[in-house]
């Protein structure tokens, strides 16, 4: 199974960016999507999640009202659009799927498929 995060780039401060996550073919029915980061020298950290159904979203405290979640379609089964980038908000981002419920969005060790992350640069 393989997803794949795309959409990061260099922007700067103030702009936006969004990111979008694909599957090679495989459906998450009952999965939580998550979106995480990491920055060089950090450890990786939640950043938003949603149910599959798309009926429920989960965010990082620090990142609501900058960042937006959202189903895709089709292959493309996540977005990410996140605005007013900061600087600190440089890392890889990445996309990933937990077969557990919305309860345990935040806790990556449930995620058990991951896709390669994307660069997101976010230049003073």
């Amino acid at each position: 199974v393989q997803l794949q995060a795309s959409g990061g780039g260099l922007v700067q401060a103030g702009g936006s960016l969004r990111l979008s996550c694909s599957t090679s073919g495989r459906t998450f029915g009952g999965h939580v999507l998550g979106w995480f980061r990491q920055a060089s020298g950090k450890a990786r950290e939640f950043v938003a999640g949603v149910t599959w159904s798309g009926d429920n979203t989960y965010y990082a405290d620090s990142l609501k009202g900058r960042f937006t979640i959202s189903r895709g379609k089709g292959r493309n089964i996540m977005d990410l659009q996140m605005n007013n980038l900061e600087p600190e908000d440089t890392a890889i981002y990445y996309c990933a799927a937990s077969p557990w419920g919305g309860s345990y969005a935040e806790e990556m060790r449930r995620y058990t498929y991951w896709g390669q992350g994307t660069q997101v640069t976010v230049s003073s």
